[in-house]
């Protein structure tokens, strides 16, 4: 991949350059991409998603001003918005448990039990409210600071924290009700 910044090649992409898009859309597509399937439990949806944010990449290359704000927060920021936009839209279906076939070579089981675990993971992360699952999704599955997330979500630091806290109780309640996990779940603070 290339080592030039996001900000010479939205130079590039703007003069019209296709190799500076299909870098630029190396270096984002998976973070984009797990970021909306996250938020959105749809690897589908996510693809529009993340669609619909490389069209605004191309459209805004030209307008890009550096110093603003650093290309990967406003791509998240994008990615995010658009995902709570369809988020809004959608009448309350609710996710559907997806049917494990039980392999039969060995250790299948423990598989099986890792795929249902998970499972019941996804659906916890899916219940919270969008912002307190957009604010955990930044924070541990995307790897940003909350500095960032915050700027992300247009708030304090101090909020995306307290959206933290109760996004990790809420799931934290979710998983042990549901009987996810027999011991106690750890939080990233260390609390059991």
């Amino acid at each position: 991949m290339s080592e030039e910044s996001d900000e010479t090649l939205l130079k590039r992409l703007a003069a019209g350059e296709e190799r500076a898009a299909k870098l630029l859309l190396a270096r984002h597509l998976p973070r984009v991409l797990a970021l909306a399937q996250r938020m959105l439990g749809s690897r589908s949806e996510a693809e529009d998603v993340a669609q619909e944010v490389f069209l605004r990449i191309w459209k805004e290359a030209t307008r890009w001003q550096a110093g603003r704000a650093k290309f990967s927060t406003w791509v998240h920021k994008v990615t995010s918005n658009l995902c709570i936009d369809r988020l809004r839209g959608r009448k309350s279906a609710p996710l559907e448990d997806a049917a494990l076939i039980a392999d039969p070579a060995p250790g299948a089981e423990s598989r099986v039990a890792e795929k249902e675990q998970s499972a019941r993971v996804a659906a916890a992360l899916q219940s919270l409210p969008e912002r307190q699952r957009l604010a955990l999704i930044l924070v541990h599955y995307q790897e940003l600071g909350n500095r960032e997330t915050a700027e992300i979500m247009n708030c304090t630091v101090e909020a995306v924290e307290a959206l933290l806290t109760r996004a990790r109780k809420g799931l934290k309640e979710m998983l042990l009700k549901d009987g996810a996990f027999d011991a106690p779940v750890k939080t990233a603070s260390g609390e059991r």
